[in-house]
């Protein structure tokens, strides 16, 4: 303990790196206020009135979740951080397809910023077509719109929805540019973490006077062996061992092949990302359309706790789950980057062997990493199966806890790099969670 107080000092004994977090932390300050300021002539009373008689279903408290209440508040940023995910998620989808998506790719640091452009140009255009169906499917279901709601007054306000929408993406690219990284995914776990305290007195409180103690160490224990899980299938690595040729220095050659040098190849390499793009490809039918296809999917995916709902969402995750894999990772670019340094796997002859050798290890240990990536997502059905309260069963598991994970630990390892530059000990030191690359462990992979 003395130790991690003495970690936290050295937070602010960095200038640069406390500037970064106040920073960070005023501009989510700005976004959580903009989830309380009300859409212009809806009635907010109507809503809590709705919202008290039990009118919000399993996917509007999960949309709410993501938006940090934006959704349920009827809010300027009810549309949260989601269309900018499912713009990215086409984006990267085109990049496979289109060849001049991939020639942009291929163009460093000027292909990434029109790549960027055209990812917020998408993002209007995915909000344009939500605004309308949020403003139908939630805000006029629960009665909440203006008496004398016009053309005008439509237009307004889906205008508002987008714009709010853009300025949340705005700030996280702020906080990615100015501030301790990950914007984007740190806007959304403050989103959800804002929700858990009200999810623990929910359960917990209706237990406790009930004298059920007994079902609250079990739930307690239960979370923490889903957290724990989780750091450990996000923290897993497989350490590829790698010899590397002798270099010079000076007039001497020196013998690496002594060190632990080794390629680091993640379980999930692909992070958080394949659970939000999941969710975010679950959510844009149901906020695109209104009608008659708006009920057919909402009673097929409305219902988050619906076998149809977990079995396509355990899909999508896999899926993506390789998808974003095969984006991070190129065996053959590896393989071509060890054969230009002299490095080698031992017993695989460099080039095309030592690519098809990295490809099949990455597509065996993806394939378990993925399956608990599914398991997490549906958690959250069963521990409702086994009667925990609706609120807290969607922290229980599933998408909220792995996102906060993975950005909690991304979020260190950001600050940790920064106490490490100034040779002072890292938040994690001391510990078996890796914040940070060891000596031996490659860079640039």
């Amino acid at each position: 303990m003395k130790r991690l107080i003495q970690n936290i000092k050295n937070i602010w004994k960095v200038e640069e790196l406390r500037k970064r977090i106040l920073f960070t932390l005023a501009l989510i300050l700005v976004y959580r206020v903009g989830s309380f300021i009300i859409l212009p002539g809806v009635d907010y009373a109507a809503l809590e009135r709705a919202q008290a008689a039990g009118g919000q279903n399993t996917l509007e408290t999960l949309l709410s979740l993501f938006s940090g209440g934006g959704f349920s508040n009827a809010s300027i940023m009810a549309l949260g951080i989601m269309p900018y995910i499912s713009a990215s998620i086409i984006m990267q989808l085109l990049g496979m397809a289109v060849p001049a998506v991939q020639k942009m790719q291929s163009e460093g640091e000027s292909g990434r910023k029109r790549i960027n452009n055209y990812t917020r140009i998408l993002t209007i255009i995915i909000c344009a077509l939500q605004a309308p169906g949020y403003l139908a499917l939630y805000v006029q279901s629960k009665g909440a719109m203006p008496v004398d709601a016009s053309t005008f007054w439509w237009a307004q306000t889906i205008i508002v929805l987008v714009a709010g929408a853009m300025f949340a993406v705005w700030l996280g690219e702020r906080i990615t540019d100015n501030g301790i990284g990950n914007g984007i995914s740190l806007l959304i776990t403050v989103g959800i973490l804002s929700r858990l305290p009200g999810a623990f007195t929910a359960e917990f409180g209706f237990a406790w006077e009930a004298g059920n103690l007994i079902k609250i160490v079990l739930e307690i224990v239960a979370f923490m062996v889903v957290v724990l899980a989780t750091v450990l299938i996000v923290q897993g690595v497989r350490k590829i061992p790698l010899n590397t040729a002798k270099r010079v220095v000076g007039n001497r050659a020196v013998d690496d092949q002594g060190a632990r040098n080794y390629l680091p190849i993640k379980v999930n390499a692909s992070g958080v990302m394949p659970i939000i793009f999941a969710q975010a490809i679950m959510t844009i039918p149901v906020m695109m359309f209104a009608g008659g296809e708006g009920g057919f999917l909402q009673r097929t995916l409305g219902d988050v706790y619906g076998i149809s709902y977990n079995v396509l969402l355990a899909v999508l995750i896999i899926v993506f789950t390789y998808f974003y894999t095969a984006i991070m990772i190129n065996p053959r670019k590896i393989a071509d980057d060890l054969k230009k340094s002299g490095g080698f796997i031992p017993g695989i002859k460099p080039g095309e062997e030592t690519a098809e050798y990295i490809d099949s290890l990455v597509s065996r240990i993806t394939f378990p990493g993925s399956l608990f990536l599914a398991l997490i997502a549906v958690i959250p059905a069963i521990a409702k199966l086994a009667g925990v309260n609706d609120a807290f069963a969607m922290f229980f598991g599933g998408t909220s806890l792995l996102i906060m994970v993975g950005v909690v630990l991304d979020t260190l390892q950001q600050i940790e790099s920064y106490l490490l530059n100034r040779h002072m000990d890292g938040l994690m030191e001391g510990t078996r969670i890796r914040g940070r690359r060891t000596q031996g462990e490659l860079s640039g992979f």
